[in-house]
């Protein structure tokens, strides 16, 4: 693994570092490790499901008339 050095930064925000890492049980080096970490992962992509499901429910629709002949399957449920 590569190291890092970062130089210059404010005693204000070293402080505020050393506490945050003492809230999680870790060391500074371990949380800076995990602030970066969270900072850059990249998000993972949702599944076509995942996207289709958090399309809110508008209700009915307002411009065609939606017939139920109970033929079409509730793939969701």
């Amino acid at each position: 693994m590569a190291n890092l050095l970062v130089r210059n930064v404010d005693d204000a925000i070293v402080q505020s570092l050393r506490e945050q890492a003492a809230s999680h049980g870790r060391s500074a080096e371990a949380e800076h490790r995990e602030i970066l970490a969270k900072a850059l992962r990249r998000p993972q992509r949702k599944t076509f499901a995942e996207v289709l499901m958090s399309i809110p429910n508008v209700g009915e629709d307002a411009d065609f008339a939606r017939v139920d002949d109970g033929e079409a399957v509730n793939v969701f449920s």
